[in-house]
């Protein structure tokens, strides 16, 4: 496979994830980081990375408006809720360091 089509490939797969996420916003980011160890600002850090890399001027909140579909902190407002005492005891487990 070349190069291009590679980008390609990975870019289609990148904006289906971003969709398929946005189809989910039941789905919270605790919950993501709880069984897969990352979430949408996960994303939003590595999307912003990337611009950075390539010279591209970019914030940390427009990377995550290009994940979550809308600013951030409407997109909490409508759709996150407060993490349960389970949620934040699973994720203070994943995320121990020895």
């Amino acid at each position: 496979m070349d190069k291009q089509t590679q980008t390609e490939l990975e870019a289609a797969a990148f904006r289906a994830l971003v969709a398929h996420l946005d189809k989910r916003k039941d789905v919270q980011n605790i919950d993501l980081m709880n069984l897969a160890g990352f979430c949408r600002n996960c994303l939003s850090k590595w999307y912003l990375a990337a611009a950075q890399e390539r010279g591209v001027a970019m914030d940390y909140d427009q990377a995550r408006e290009a994940v979550y579909g809308m600013p951030y902190e409407q997109w909490k407002a409508q759709y996150q809720g407060e993490a349960t005492a389970e949620q934040k005891a699973a994720f203070e487990k994943s995320n121990k360091h020895d």
